[in-house]
């Protein structure tokens, strides 16, 4: 399916038809699941604090009715954002629909050069100082992990995707889908603890209905606690510390 078709496609179903929801709503549910980390140390706790980062998303298989009575989710005037503070950005998880422009401001009294080099959107937006900001389209589906050239202590995580029906755990690893429709669905699965080096997501299918709401345990691998491991964007090992050179220090 070529970008424009899949951006109008969202573009009707995110906007989409409070006919349909009506006439849906006798037939969805909320969808509820657990996750946990593979060798954890139960509930709510792994080796390294809280459990990692987790989002999960339902696409609809074709020919099973969940595509024809998809609820949209309503659209919001103001662009997603990844702010740069504190040698970070937020939030560390962003999901959006495929197309968005995201905004990147820089809120730190010194530089930043924030990019994107895996299976997601590829990107480099250079040198920018405090008090500017740049914007990005993210319009290739997949998962993007977002890094700074200067500080490798940086990183985040934008899932671009084509369906209204996905989840962020909690920090008990609590996850909640509202309004799903009845069907059969391919359930994808992404967590920190995969790494940028497994950007391709869990994937399962599944069949909501009355009686099957549930996603049970979702078990995925721990992350460390630490920075995600990369290199920088020339495909090199950070300098350690960082650079004495103008450019890095912070602006008076």
């Amino acid at each position: 399916m070529s970008h424009t078709r899949i951006l109008i496609w969202v573009a009707m179903w995110w906007a989409g038809a409070t006919g349909l929801h009506a006439q849906a709503t006798s037939q969805v549910t909320t969808v509820r699941g657990r996750v946990e980390v593979i060798g954890g140390e139960g509930k709510g706790k792994t080796r390294h604090g809280a459990i990692p980062g987790t989002v999960v998303w339902l696409t609809p298989i074709t020919g099973t009715g969940g595509e024809a009575t998809t609820v949209p989710q309503p659209s919001s005037a103001a662009k997603p954002r990844l702010v740069q503070k504190n040698k970070s950005f937020d939030p560390h998880i962003l999901v959006v629909p495929v197309g968005s422009m995201v905004e990147f401001p820089n809120h730190d009294p010194f530089f930043h050069n924030v990019f994107s080099l895996f299976e997601g959107k590829r990107f480099d937006l250079g040198l920018y100082e405090a008090g500017t900001t740049r914007m990005v389209r993210f319009d290739r589906l997949g998962i993007s992990y977002i890094f700074c050239n200067i500080h490798p202590e940086m990183s985040a995580v934008v899932i671009t995707m084509a369906t209204p029906l996905y989840a962020i755990s909690n920090r008990d690893g609590q996850l909640s889908l509202a309004a799903v429709p009845y069907g059969r669905y391919m359930l994808h699965v992404w967590s920190e603890g995969m790494g940028p080096e497994n950007a391709q997501p869990l994937t399962r299918e599944i069949t909501i209905a009355e009686t099957a709401s549930s996603l049970g345990v979702i078990r995925v691998p721990e992350a460390n606690g630490q920075r995600m491991a990369h290199k920088n964007k020339y495909g090199r090992e950070y300098d350690e510390p960082t650079p004495n050179n103008s450019v890095y220090k912070q602006q008076r």
